[in-house]
């Protein structure tokens, strides 16, 4: 089997995480410090965006400009220049000319990709990863950020915490010329997309590919491949995209997940990209799934 993948949306970010600062109370003070840092704010889960003509950017501000209850998160280093994330209250009022977008439709619209939206998913699963950790798993204690942000640690038990990152397996499954996509019950009228699911404790990828797929769709598989992967920030899930063969032909549907599920080659596939399918629609910008199907279609998988 051969793959020449796309990079999947959200990957390769340019940013240099320094990572070795994170551990320097003195230079992540001179950075707070330094004109030129500047730092992403989210509201809730919304993300600030400067509204253009045609598209979105994200509006990075000087840290004098944004207060918070807590440090800024130090994301990295973006040509020597600091860059940071902040999360602030969610009734925020936003600068003119800018509004509070959630990151997940901005993506989804296609006004905001490339290399700045990998930098911002990153924030985004950062900063999640704060909100939802104040207290301590061991004691629940308020915990405190170190490192940068890259730990809390509670001052009552001293556990340390860090940022999780949650394994989902996302799968080509096919059929000798044919690929299934699936309805799922959440989606949107006519969107399909493929099947996806979290690898459970003491599984392999593989493994994770196989009993999500006999689960929801009711197929058995064989050979699994690993294809490539992309960090998805909602909240904090790094999708591992493969490949399986389907040993057989008719589904069994999870209801409650899915409500349908179809076959499509390679053509029909193309037509549903095109938008000629009434009944069909693709997978959203900014998915994976979108690449991998796309990169199925021009055989780029095989």
């Amino acid at each position: 089997m051969t793959y020449r993948p796309t990079p999947p949306p959200l990957t390769g970010a340019s940013l240099d995480r320094a990572a070795h600062l994170r551990e320097d109370r003195d230079a992540l003070l001179r950075m707070q410090a330094d004109a030129s840092a500047r730092t992403l704010v989210f509201s809730g889960d919304a993300t600030l965006f400067r509204l253009l003509e045609g598209g979105l950017r994200a509006e990075w501000l000087p840290l004098d400009r944004v207060e918070a209850d807590e440090p800024p998160i130090f994301l990295g280093l973006a040509e020597g220049a600091p860059r940071f994330v902040t999360r602030i209250d969610a009734d925020a009022v936003p600068p003119e000319g800018c509004k509070y977008i959630d990151l997940r439709s901005a993506l989804f619209s296609g006004d905001f990709e490339g290399d700045e939206a990998a930098i911002v998913a990153g924030a985004k699963a950062i900063s999640g990863w704060h909100a939802g950790h104040r207290h301590c798993a061991r004691c629940g204690a308020l915990t405190v950020p170190e490192q940068g942000g890259w730990k809390r640690r509670c001052p009552t038990c001293e556990a340390q915490h860090f940022p999780r990152t949650d394994p989902v397996v996302i799968m080509l499954v096919v059929r000798g010329e044919r690929v299934a996509i699936a309805h799922n019950v959440n989606f949107p009228d006519t969107l399909y997309s493929l099947i996806a699911g979290f690898v459970e404790p003491g599984e392999t990828i593989e493994e994770a590919v196989r009993r999500e797929t006999l689960e929801e769709l009711g197929l058995r598989c064989g050979r699994v491949d690993y294809l490539c992967s992309q960090p998805w920030p909602f909240p904090a899930a790094l999708m591992f995209g493969c490949i399986a063969e389907a040993l057989d032909d008719d589904f069994t549907l999870e209801e409650a997940e899915l409500s349908d599920a179809v076959w499509l080659d390679r053509d029909e596939l193309a037509a549903v990209f095109r938008g000629e399918n009434e009944t069909i629609s693709p997978p959203r910008k900014g998915a994976i799934a979108s690449s991998l199907l796309r990169d199925w279609m021009e055989r780029k998988v095989g």
